[in-house]
């Protein structure tokens, strides 16, 4: 248990520093003023960093199902979705920022061009072919932060699922543990009943006791009585007896 505690701990700093780093990354995308190239660095930099992240949030969901606390488990993942949310929203801002970035860089590349001695015609087709080659690159990142977009969906879907599944057990077991108290109620009133009876029972049997030796003496004493009298009436019968 101390250990899950010590992976547990380990995994929320790691996913904290990865955010950290996240923001960092997002604020120099957006004012990134060019060349493209560094852009590109920017972006595959960005990149690394949301797959260590969505690999310590999947790492704490995983950490959370071995949890043996049912309310603990929830909680942890409840925690885990919220920062598969922040990623999200990372990502959401990388998008923003390569926009942004888009437009500073063709903005200066426009300026550049316009303002150096160059021959119209060359200046024109240095200017489209610069912008088709930084609008591909551009139109790359986002299908590649769209796919982790995606990814992320996936990701927060199978959290919800994981949750749902979760407190479907909680109000399985609630139900059981209601069922069992009653059981457990009824149970202690049929002991309490059964043993009324028996306390009952016991003295029924003390009181036939006692009423049975009672007519067993009746009998008895009856009888005596009834022999001692047949013994004196023969005495008296007896002709020319006396007394000595």
């Amino acid at each position: 248990m101390a250990s899950d505690d010590v992976l547990v701990r380990s995994c929320r700093q790691e996913i904290v520093k990865l955010d950290l780093k996240i923001k960092a990354k997002i604020q120099d995308i957006t004012e990134c003023k060019g060349p493209l190239d560094v852009l590109q660095n920017l972006n595959r930099e960005v990149n690394f960093l949301v797959e260590d992240a969505k690999s310590k949030i999947e790492e704490l969901i995983n950490l959370a199902k071995e949890l043996d606390k049912e309310t603990d488990r929830i909680l942890l993942t409840e925690e885990a979705n919220n920062h598969s949310e922040q990623l999200h929203r990372s990502l959401l801002c990388i998008r923003k920022a390569n926009i942004q970035s888009k437009s500073t860089i063709e903005k200066l590349t426009k300026e550049a061009l316009t303002s150096g001695q160059v021959n119209p015609e060359l200046r024109a087709r240095r200017t489209k072919e610069s912008m088709a080659k930084t609008a591909n690159q551009i139109t790359e990142n986002m299908m590649s932060i769209s796919r982790t977009l995606a990814n992320e969906v996936q990701l927060g879907q199978h959290t919800v699922n994981n949750l749902v599944t979760s407190s479907s057990q909680v109000s399985e077991t609630h139900e059981e543990f209601k069922n069992m108290s009653g059981h457990i109620h009824n149970s202690k009133k049929l002991l309490t009943k059964y043993d009324r009876r028996k306390s009952t029972n016991k003295w029924l049997i003390v009181l036939a006791m006692i009423f049975f030796f009672a007519t067993v003496l009746y009998v008895v004493k009856k009888r005596l009585f009834s022999s001692n009298a047949a013994v004196v009436l023969q005495t008296n019968s007896i002709p020319g007896k006396t007394d000595l």
